[in-house]
């Protein structure tokens, strides 16, 4: 049996100083362990420098130019001129953050200890990493363990290629100097949705392509819903059922190809179908590190691969391309290598929020997973339109619905549309990942007026007289 004494003095590499990593870096750290971090772009990686931190930048501006535009309908009168965003300037903005967010993560895993190197990571074998250092030199870092969280790209069409000035993916984007004329966005999941709802808000002609029935596939059908409602009203114009075969750019218009034949013209793209993992010429088959056809590491529920000694955690692994799950990972990883108390990831108490305009928050067990006969549960959806801080607020359109196990009245999972749905979703994801009650949600004390007071009256909604 290994000695606390030797995991105490164990030699981590971490490849990738995303969520995942960095994360993974602190918590070993703190539990004794002789940590290495390698990273090529900055710390925070993606998540922070080019994804979720500049996005939700954005999002917020756009947010602000939602609560401006709707001032007059409490009574507010801000100018007799329509709000405008300076798109230079809100750029500038949500990358300096980026850059701060990153710094100071940069700091505060060095205050604790965690040697940085910056560079690219590759594995000679289970515990060896070889790194081509970005001053031009090479190191061979000796590891008893290696966590790989070398995260994903975005993904690219071959008939639309982005160019960084008309046709954009989502890290090039903020290149944006001036608000655009027309943006299509081709792909509906959440990074289309999000930058679609965001720029609409600013002010932009907005086109989605979507290749299935609705926005947000495989998501809450009555949330799609709702979003949909709200695009259509807010003038976003959503083509349906059909695919971009091709995206050119002729001068300033870009012509967007579908394949129904009909060809879409704007005056930029964003193209935003999915990502690919960060895998290849990373080692890995040296190592004995297994893949899935998508290039994704195979992982079990303690973040391990298929190779001894080495670990995975993030968007690379496949599982949840979550800033909150890959950090997760990293941190389950972590336990387990070091001894400490360690719980597998269960996917069913994840919480996770698509930033748009409105907010769509989900968690647990899913409508469709019952309709699907997979689980056995009471459903009951609440509209906001009847809560009182939803009318003060002008929130006219939203819900909650809380899923509960048929028979013993266990919270399994819920969806919340509303402002800040990012907010609300944690006391039912709490109680998910506690097993509490629907009566435990009914009885606890929420402040009137608040948009929370629906999720104790959907609860109360669930309650079974005995």
């Amino acid at each position: 049996m290994t000695s606390t004494h030797a995991l105490k003095n164990i030699r981590l590499v971490i490849i990738g100083g995303g969520p995942g990593g960095y994360e993974a870096a602190m918590v070993a750290t703190h539990l004794g362990a002789d940590v290495t971090l390698v990273e090529r772009q900055g710390l925070g990686g993606s998540t922070v420098l080019t994804d979720v931190v500049p996005s939700k930048t954005l999002i917020a501006t756009a947010d602000a130019m939602r609560r401006v535009s709707s001032a007059v309908h409490f009574g507010v009168q801000v100018g007799a001129e329509e709000a405008t965003a300076d798109l230079g300037i809100v750029n500038q903005r949500l990358l300096a953050l980026a850059k701060d967010q990153s710094s100071d993560i940069h700091a505060g895993l060095e205050r604790a200890g965690v040697r940085i190197v910056l560079g690219e990571g590759r594995l000679e074998d289970t515990r060896t990493v070889a790194v081509k250092c970005l001053d031009g030199s090479e190191e061979r870092l000796e590891a008893d363990a290696v966590l790989l969280a070398v995260g994903a790209k975005a993904r690219e069409l071959p008939t639309a290629k982005p160019d960084g000035e008309r046709i954009f993916n989502w890290t090039q984007i903020y290149n944006l100097q001036e608000i655009p004329e027309h943006l299509i966005v081709v792909g509906s999941g959440v990074t289309g949705a999000e930058f679609a709802s965001a720029y609409n808000l600013l002010g932009t002609k907005v086109t989605l392509v979507s290749s299935r029935d609705h926005v947000l596939p495989g998501e809450d059908a009555d949330a799609a819903k709702v979003l949909e409602t709200a695009f259509e009203r807010n003038g976003i114009t959503v083509k349906s059922k059909v695919r971009a075969e091709a995206v050119e750019r002729e001068g300033d218009t870009v012509k967007v190809t579908l394949n129904s034949g009909e060809v879409v013209e704007g005056s930029h793209c964003l193209v935003a179908v999915g990502g690919i993992p960060n895998t290849a010429d990373l080692g890995l088959e040296e190592a004995g590190v297994e893949v899935g056809d998508s290039g994704h590491i195979k992982v079990d529920g303690v973040s391990r691969t298929t190779a001894s000694g080495i670990y995975a955690a993030g968007d690379c692994t496949g599982v949840f391309a979550l800033a909150s799950v890959a950090a997760m990972q990293g941190r389950i990883a972590i336990a387990h290598l070091m001894g400490d108390a360690v719980k597998p990831l269960k996917l069913t108490e994840v919480s996770a929020n698509i930033f748009t305009s409105p907010e769509i928050a989900t968690v647990g067990v899913t409508e469709q997973e019952v309709a699907d006969g997979k689980y056995q549960a009471d459903i009951i959806k609440l509209d906001l339109q009847t809560n009182a801080r939803a009318k003060m607020m002008n929130v006219s359109e939203g819900f909650v619905k809380i899923l509960a196990r048929k028979g013993s009245g266990t919270v399994v999972g819920g969806v919340v549309v509303a402002p800040r749905a990012s907010e609300l979703i944690f006391p039912i994801g709490l109680a998910v990942r506690k097993r509490l009650h629907v009566d435990d949600l009914a009885e606890t004390f929420t402040v009137y007026p608040s948009l929370a007071g629906s999720i104790s009256e959907a609860a109360r909604r669930l309650h079974v007289h005995l």
